[in-house]
């Protein structure tokens, strides 16, 4: 364990917060005390005192049940990413599993899940709990998750949402930085709920079936709750959707694959046709061919005979790999939860709650492409060390093709084998939780207190099995020498040279393994918090909370033993596990330092710290200040300064390597499309690229990894804001009630853990040759990148800062009906994220980059209606316009701006949602509802930097996005 370099001075701190100011005030003389309050005493997200009435110092926004079921939505993650506070997160859109391989985060893919963002820092920055309690991170089978997939928790189950958009370390710990999201359950249900949903896409795809079983009672001792949840998602196809159709949108298959059903085969050879490879007239010309045979030609009796049967290969022999992807993923979820309340007496309640929830999802890619030789940039020695033997009976070249020793001739040839059909991913994610307490109070003197004991456990563990991918090893020994083959048990000769349908069903068994990855991730925790009013001060009683809490963290990624073994053609990763885990001690003051006189109605001070002590790195103590002044009963000032950490997560400390095919455009190679170079010549020949070497495809392979020597980021946070509630607009003929809210907030983190961007680094290695960033990147003989290392580090720094500004107007009720606005808009107006060694990151305010975006202007404006049995709502959420920089690739398309300079403009784009219900008295109740998302069928604006279906699928509805849906909702 490493030594904290911060542990003497947290002690000190931590020791003044719990000694000397209760010890200041506990020189204060006491006042009267006021009357006892009640177990019923409620706790908000932000604090963890106790009080019959608080307005929270840092700005809370509340999802209840209403609001959710106005979205007509049936995932937490689906809701909250709606936020205008929310940035780019994984959710069902993002197709990722064979099309984006691993991160350098350690977590995986995250191929399923639901996950939320806060300011733009990440969803690993968000703490997520479940009645207050923390849950665990997610387990997507190909990695440690270090963010929560919000799909594992049942929407059903769910009472309301609460939003902390404010560093909260001190109150929760680790990874409360941007944010915490608090889902606080059903609870004191009385009967049943019946509710039934279904829906579709204007398109008649994409179905959603729903069903949600809710029953629960209460006594004057007892209460229950019981949830069941299903939820059916279809999938919608990226091949449904012109712009999603073709790889990059307005290019149609020039800006494919370069691994084709007939294959793409670049080799040196005398037969070979004279070839200027490096643009100088003084070095010799080399004998190059780069073939193909023509498109959906094939040859099923015979090898095509060289070199009559094959063509110079070019942009329109290239592969349309999008025909096979989703614009939506399928997701079949389902869950049960209940909960028991039993009061022993009127000062003691126990608790006991338990979870399951299965989500049952796929991903589908395109056809595993093979690619294979000193080109193939794949770290694979089984794909890029390989000999085609000449005497193999499908090679027509009549000689050897060989990546290896002093006659080695091949550079790649890339095959991609249809005959094997799409990648196919399903997961299966099981999650279960279960947590039992003690709750209770007690009166000392005329004061209360109050007190609670929590234990939990709670695991996700997911399995993965892939099909249609394949053994690189067994094609390598399918492809040499015929008696090698012949000797090997199962071994069938492989044909890469014959066309689509040439690969027969003993090949494909031979060379097809079914892959199965499993991950699993565990979270104990125990709690126990204590609060209450300490005593009189001139101004009101001094409240506190203190609390201690220790949590284990486990967890496991364990690929097939194929994949451990080098044999797997896809993207490689090995093994991961780790264990880590913490004691923490908090304390939280609420002191009132002005009572109701010349300077207002109150002026409180909050004090809280907390102090971490983990068995990874050591000690951490973590600040928060906060001040609430109550000018006016209509006007509050709040402003809040705090400090946070969050330690590294268990895929990121021991993650082990792993591959990821990032989206890239090397400055050094003529672009896919025939784009010339940009980066500086004398640099790329430096680096050993010829002159007018070109880039075989735009997908790069990026080897990735943890680091066990990451410390924990740090960072502060700044809000200030005010609520304004006029008297002249409460009560009034034109309004029952009027908000209006102001907050603006900064964060600054340092020590970030993460890589690099890797475009950011190729393009710096280009244009510096400096060995920071060159030093993990190596390329072929011919140019191209071999491999690419991109590690994790603590990188530098991000700082953001913006407004949130927000207007809630409550009309009143006339014989039309009541209407009630609630306008929210966030404008970030500063996002600077620089690298350990100064590099500037390219996200910013305004910019879309690596399939997100950070707006500077989101908002959402919701106008509610009710009369009698009717209700109805009408959303608008805005986008403000991005830029984006085309990929070398998009360049061409129409759809690119400016062509010159690669800037490319994403108007802003606004979504129209509507919902009508209507109450029928049957029973306790039947409410039908129907409503429309993206009413106007608005599509996304083009993405020309975006990996996959041309769209950026972490901010906008996805093309063609106009959904219907109808519910049904039963009360007995």
């Amino acid at each position: 364990m490493k030594p904290s370099r911060r542990h003497a001075l947290a002690k000190a701190i931590q020791l003044s917060l719990l000694v000397a100011l209760p010890g200041f005030a506990a020189a204060q003389e006491a006042a009267p005390a006021k009357d006892a309050t009640t177990l019923d005493t409620v706790q908000v997200t932000g604090t963890r005192i106790k009080k019959a009435e608080i307005e929270s110092q840092v700005p809370v926004q509340t999802l209840t049940r209403e609001d959710i079921e106005r979205t007509g939505l049936t995932s937490i993650g689906d809701v909250v990413q709606e936020l205008t506070g929310a940035g780019s997160a994984l959710n069902t859109k993002f197709n990722s599993s064979g099309n984006f391989g691993f991160s350098p985060n350690g977590d995986g893919i995250g191929a399923g899940s639901a996950q939320v963002d806060l300011r733009h820092l990440g969803p690993k920055r968000v703490l997520v709990l479940v009645d207050g309690m923390r849950w665990v991170n997610e387990s997507s089978a190909s990695g440690v998750g270090a963010a929560t997939d919000l799909n594992t928790i049942p929407l059903a189950i769910v009472e309301r949402i609460e939003v902390l958009e404010d560093g909260a370390s001190s109150l929760y710990g680790s990874d409360a930085i941007a944010g915490v999201v608090n889902i606080i359950t059903r609870r004191n249900f009385e009967g049943g709920q019946l509710t039934l949903n279904y829906g579709q896409y204007g398109e008649g795809d994409g179905k959603l079936k729903g069903f949600d079983a809710a029953w629960g009672f209460n006594t004057d001792r007892a209460n229950l709750f019981l949830g069941l949840s299903y939820v059916d998602q279809d999938p919608v196809f990226s091949r449904d959707r012109e712009v999603s159709s073709v790889p990059v949108p307005g290019r149609g298959v020039e800006a494919g694959s370069s691994a084709t059903p007939n294959g793409r085969f670049t080799f040196t050879n005398p037969s070979c046709p004279s070839t200027d490879h490096d643009g100088d007239p003084s070095t010799p010309n080399i004998n190059l061919c780069d073939i193909t045979t023509p498109n959906g030609s094939s040859f099923p009796n015979g090898n095509p005979r060289y070199p009559q049967d094959f063509i110079p290969f070019g942009g329109a022999n290239r592969f349309n790999f999008a025909q096979y992807n989703m614009l939506l993923t399928p997701s079949k979820r389902t869950g049960a939860f209940g909960q028991f309340r039993f009061h022993f007496n009127d000062n003691v309640q126990g608790y006991v709650k338990a979870l399951y929830n299965r989500r049952e999802s796929t991903n589908q890619a395109a056809p595993e492409p093979l690619f294979l030789g000193a080109g193939a940039g794949t770290g694979n020695p089984w794909s890029e060390q390989i000999t085609i033997s000449r005497l193999n009976p499908y090679n027509p070249f009549g000689f050897d093709l060989t990546s290896i020793g002093p006659n080695a001739n091949l550079d790649t040839v890339a095959r991609r084998p249809v005959e094997g059909g799409p990648r196919i991913f399903d997961q299966k994610v099981d999650t279960t939780y279960i947590a039992a307490g003690l709750e209770g109070s007690f009166d000392a003197g005329d004061r209360t207190f109050f007190w609670d004991v929590n234990l939990a456990s709670n695991k996700n563990e997911a399995d993965q099995t892939n099909r249609g991918s394949y053994n690189v090893r067994n094609i390598n020994l399918a492809v040499g020498d015929p008696a090698v083959c012949a000797a090997t048990p199962g071994c069938v000769p492989l044909n890469l040279f014959g066309g689509p349908g040439t690969i027969t069903p003993a090949m494909l068994q031979w060379i097809s393994p079914i892959v199965r990855d499993r991950s699993e991730q565990k979270l104990s925790t125990f709690t126990a918090n204590f609060s209450g009013d300490l005593f009189e001060m001139w101004a009101g009683p001094l409240s506190f909370a203190a609390g201690y809490e220790y949590r284990k963290y486990e967890g496991f990624y364990q690929p097939d033993p194929i994949t451990v073994a080098g044999f797997y053609n896809g993207t490689q990763s090995l093994p991961t596990k780790g264990e880590y885990d913490v004691n923490e001690a908090y304390v939280e003051l609420n002191v009132p330092l002005i009572k109701e006189g010349a300077f207002g109605k109150s002026l409180d001070l909050s004090l809280a710290g907390r102090y971490s002590d983990y068995s990874t790195f050591g000690g951490q103590f973590t600040p928060k200040y906060g001040l609430r002044w109550q000018v006016a009963d209509e006007f509050l000032l709040r402003t809040t300064y705090a400090e946070g950490f969050r330690a590294p997560s268990i895929g990121e400390l021991f993650g082990s390597a792993s591959r990821a095919d990032l989206q890239l455009s090397d400055p050094c190679l003529t672009s896919i499309t025939g784009e010339p170079a940009t980066g500086n010549r004398a640099n790329c020949a430096a680096l050993g690229v010829p002159a007018g070497a070109a880039q075989a495809n735009s997908q790069i392979s990026v080897q990735t990894g943890g680091n066990q020597d990451l410390e924990p980021e740090t960072a502060r946070s700044f809000t200030a804001g005010f609520v304004y509630s006029p008297a002249w607009a409460s009560g009034a003929g034109w309004s029952d009630k009027f908000d209006f809210e102001v907050t603006y907030y900064r964060h600054s983190l340092e020590g970030a853990v993460q890589a690099i961007d890797a475009q950011t680094q190729l393009n710096l290695c280009v244009q510096t040759l400096d060995p920071l960033y060159c030093g993990g990147i190596t390329r072929s003989s011919i140019g191209g990148i071999s491999s690419f290392e991109n590690k994790l580090t603590n990188l530098g720094s991000i700082k953001t800062s913006g407004w949130d500004i927000d207007f809630f107007w409550t009309l009143p009720e006339t014989a039309l009906g009541q209407f009630k606005v609630k306008w929210q808009n966030t404008w970030v107006t500063q996002y600077d994220a620089v690298g350990a060694a100064g590099q500037i990151q390219p996200r910013k305010p305004g910019v879309e980059v690596n399939d997100s975006a950070i707006p500077e202007w989101s908002s959402n404006l919701t106008l509610d209606w009710k009369r009698n049995a009717w209700n109805a709502s009408w959303t608008v959420r805005h986008i403000s316009e991005l830029t984006e920089t085309c990929q070398a690739s998009a360049l061409a398309s129409p759809y690119c701006d400016n062509p010159v300079t690669g800037e490319n403009k994403l108007a802003p784009t606004t979504y129209h949602d509507v919902q009508l219900g209507y109450r029928f008295e049957v029973l306790k109740g039947l409410q039908i509802t129907g409503g429309v998302n993206n009413l106007f069928d608005k599509d996304p604006p083009i993405c020309l930097s975006c990996s996959l279906n041309g769209y950026d699928a972490s901010t906008y509805d996805i093309p063609g996005g106009r959904f219907l849906y109808l519910r049904a909702d039963l009360r007995f």
